[in-house]
């Protein structure tokens, strides 16, 4: 075995629920990198599990806005600056800025760029257009300097490619999923053994992601409940619509979770949900992480009518894709998985040819070329 190549990876988030980072570190350890991954700490951050690579995560004076985003940064450089590294790998824009300058400090370094969306096309952006046009002016100064580029799946490379005429690779953010160590039953759980499952899971349960549509759907079906294990910005909203609607019996909520525990919630749900809605660039083209694990367990899947997620679905036939975000709509399409027993039995069987053709094993294949 060779000499260690140093690697530092940076992420703006507490990396405790990074599924797509957890995975390219574990990878990268397998291929003899030295690895550090590098985020940061919030007041209600958890211990993070035992991994192969080292971590390190900084608490910063601010949690969001202008200022974090500077202040992370600001901290994220001077790391970088001083810990020596074969390679930086920077996940999504809001990082890039202080490795792209630690980079010019380092001598034979290679940067790699890993943008898990279409940044600058989120909604957060796209409705405050003088920020989006900041973010969009430090991504024209530093993402062509970046040595290599890769994303999440072809429809967000070809709009890079197009933006910047350089070569984007495509590593899709598919489970690595190969069983639960702590398997547990619904009893375990605290869940109904005597009503369907509607699972809507992960770290973006945000605006626009069909979350309230599909609440509101679940509330029309009988015998039929509706568990949000994750977390996002819509998901006090809703909370609060419960609590004011007493629908604690009907809509559940269980937060983050490791990735084993949310996995055992998937895998004793009837139905998975991913309903994100045209409303920007980067929801139209999106491909959550979510689907391969709602295959990847063998449960149906509803999705919106985007075109990366519909052909996933439609390819391997393991679902639904539902035209409208109409709650009478989702219930209908949602009803129909649920009680269509030959229907049901066809996209469970279907989803375990799926998950034996979509697997983490592949797109690393990818990684290897860039690595």
């Amino acid at each position: 075995m060779g000499i260690q190549k140093r690697v530092i990876v940076s992420v703006t988030n507490d990396i405790y629920t990074d599924q797509r980072v957890r995975k390219v570190c574990e990878f990268l350890v397998e291929q003899n990198y030295d690895v550090t991954l590098v985020g940061r700490k919030l007041k209600n951050s958890k211990d993070l599990p035992q991994t192969a690579y080292r971590t390190k995560r900084f608490p910063l004076w601010f949690t969001k806005g202008a200022l974090f985003y500077a202040n992370y940064n600001l901290r994220l450089f001077f790391f970088l600056l001083f810990h020596k590294a074969d390679v930086l790998l920077s996940n999504d824009l809001d990082t890039l800025y202080a490795n792209h300058w630690a980079r010019k400090f380092k001598k034979n370094c290679r940067l790699i760029y890993d943008s898990h969306e279409y940044y600058i096309g989120v909604p957060e952006l796209v409705s405050r257009p003088k920020v989006q046009k900041f973010w969009r002016s430090l991504e024209r100064r530093t993402l062509p300097k970046a040595d290599v580029m890769y994303t999440v799946n072809e429809s967000i490379a070809d709009i890079y490619r197009q933006e910047y005429n350089r070569e984007v690779k495509v590593v899709r953010n598919i489970s690595d999923f190969k069983g639960i160590n702590d398997q547990k039953s619904r009893e375990e759980l605290n869940l109904p053994t005597n009503k369907h499952i509607v699972i809507i899971q992960g770290a973006g349960i945000n605006i626009d992601r069909g979350a309230e549509e599909v609440m509101a759907a679940v509330e029309r079906m009988d015998d039929t409940i509706l568990i949000f294990v994750g977390d996002g910005d819509v998901v006090p909203l809703l909370k609060e619509k419960v609590l004011n609607e007493n629908l604690g019996e009907k809509i559940l909520f269980f937060g983050k979770q490791p990735y084993d525990n949310l996995m055992n919630y998937t895998q004793v749900s009837d139905v998975g949900i991913s309903m994100d809605k045209d409303t920007n660039v980067n929801y139209r083209f999106s491909l959550p992480n979510k689907i391969f694990d709602y295959i990847h367990v063998g449960i149906p899947v509803l999705v919106s009518d985007l075109k990366e997620i519909k052909y996933i679905v439609e390819t391997y036939n393991v679902g639904l894709v539902c035209p409208s975000h109409d709650p009478k709509e989702i219930a209908e399409y949602l009803t129909k998985i649920l009680t269509d027993k030959a229907l049901n039995a066809t996209f469970r069987s279907n989803t375990k040819k799926a998950s034996q053709e979509l697997t983490w094993a592949k797109e690393c294949e990818v990684l290897k070329t860039i690595f």
